[in-house]
């Protein structure tokens, strides 16, 4: 299943891209994602947990980038997950790149998703999967610009902020919340309805 997606960034590319290199930095602000170790400089482990409906799903598994290209600003991620009570796994490539806009920069998100075991049934309507995606990214963009936000705003010279907030500091990025699934399927529904009727999915 291909899966594509984009989102911008507030950045110029160069930094950007060394942002969205810096694995430990910006986990926080996946939805529903748990960095559990750096095995190297390359290579992660950790959890990913969704909610669909009843069902709860947890993923323990490994994301290693095979590609690192400088000179373009493109990676490529290989990454692969099991379910904790043995229903199933997830494997998937992720390429990335990078490219400037007016407002900073674009990251375009291809995915190579292939499901398997009881899991799979989530992954036979490649539409709903689709916007589940875009929905995930769309959560993950707003995280970061608020870690962003949060982390400029730390790092503000002390004689330029007013007197109450000479004290106060810019509070640490909350741990992303599982996905809810139950949330995502409405939206997907939704945008299938739209797209069924000669609308544009939100």
């Amino acid at each position: 299943m291909d899966i594509k997606n984009s989102f911008d960034v507030p950045l110029p590319v160069d930094v950007a891209w060394k942002t969205l290199l810096d694995i430990k930095r910006i986990a926080p602000c996946m939805p529903g994602a748990e960095l559990l170790e750096i095995v190297d400089p390359k290579t992660y482990k950790g959890r990913v947990s969704v909610r669909l409906g009843p069902v709860a799903l947890s993923f323990l598994g490994t994301a290693r980038f095979e590609e690192i290209d400088e000179a373009t600003h493109c990676a490529r991620v290989k990454a692969q997950g099991t379910d904790s009570k043995g229903r199933g796994g997830a494997n998937s490539v992720v390429r990335f790149a990078l490219s400037p806009i007016e407002a900073g920069t674009k990251v375009d998100v291809d995915t190579q998703l292939s499901l398997s075991g009881s899991v799979a049934q989530y992954g036979r309507g490649s539409g709903m999967i689709q916007d589940v995606a875009a929905q995930i990214i769309a959560q993950f963009a707003v995280a970061l610009r608020d870690m962003l936000a949060r982390e400029s705003a730390e790092a503000t010279p002390m004689s330029t902020r007013n007197a109450d907030a000479s004290t106060a500091r810019a509070a640490p990025p909350s741990p992303a919340k599982p996905i809810s699934g139950l949330t995502l399927m409405m939206r997907a529904l939704y945008n299938a309805l739209r797209r069924l009727f000669g609308g544009e999915p939100s």
